[in-house]
């Protein structure tokens, strides 16, 4: 699913953000990534999504090569990714059902799949009557499930969430993850970026750790029982 060898990424600043990463998320995958605030976490999403190019080494996600996707290309290749972010980035002008039909019009989905698909993924997130309330009438929990809802609607195989719950307070954001968990029960592959290790250690997943750019832990709870 994703695949990263021998990855560095260094801004032309001269900072070097990342150094030697290499690591692989397999297909189905629930991974924790942690570290403390400017250890790389952020540059790792950025890298995967394409927004940034490694400085060396080689990236391959559901089994393309980074480097051979054209900028033309790139918007194509992110409709296999769902992205949630700690400050939602919900359009504060349209409501609930707006928001995640507007995910399937960028990738020019039918009407007839929009009125589909829009409510079944509302309704998975629990937010199927609050469909026609705005963004500023909701709790933020239900505003990152409008998040996830947008995320999800394109069935992508990967959901990126980027502090998921930062903006959450303790009982919303067990809420969002055992949704996510839900949704990675469902088959999509998910990676999750957190400093919240409170999360972490409860959940019992895979956790990727990054210190100073470099990985400095890799442990999955499966393999220790094993």
């Amino acid at each position: 699913m994703i695949k990263l060898e021998h990855v560095s990424k260094t801004y032309q600043t001269g900072v070097p953000a990342l150094t030697d990463i290499s690591l692989h998320i397999h297909p189905g995958e629930f991974v924790f990534v942690t570290g403390a605030s400017g250890s790389g976490k952020s540059t790792l999403i950025k890298l995967i999504l394409d927004e940034l190019q490694p400085t060396k080494g080689k990236i391959t996600v559901n089994g393309k090569n980074l480097s051979h996707i054209s900028h033309r290309g790139i918007p194509l290749y992110r409709r296999n990714i769902g992205c949630v972010f700690q400050d939602f980035r919900l359009l504060p002008d349209r409501n609930v059902y707006e928001n995640v039909a507007f995910a399937m019009k960028v990738v020019e989905a039918s009407n007839r799949e929009i009125r589909k698909k829009v409510p079944q993924v509302l309704s998975m997130v629990g937010l199927a009557a609050k469909y026609r309330s705005l963004p500023k009438q909701l709790s933020g929990g239900e505003q990152q499930r409008v998040a996830i809802a947008r995320a999800l609607v394109n069935q992508p195989r990967l959901i990126l969430a980027d502090e998921p719950t930062g903006n959450l307070d303790n009982n919303n954001a067990w809420e969002i993850m055992r949704l996510l968990e839900e949704i990675n029960e469902r088959g999509t592959t998910v990676l999750v970026v957190t400093h919240n290790m409170e999360i972490v250690e409860r959940m019992h997943k895979r956790v990727i750790t990054i210190k100073k750019g470099a990985l400095v832990s890799d442990v999955d709870p499966e393999d220790e029982e094993l």
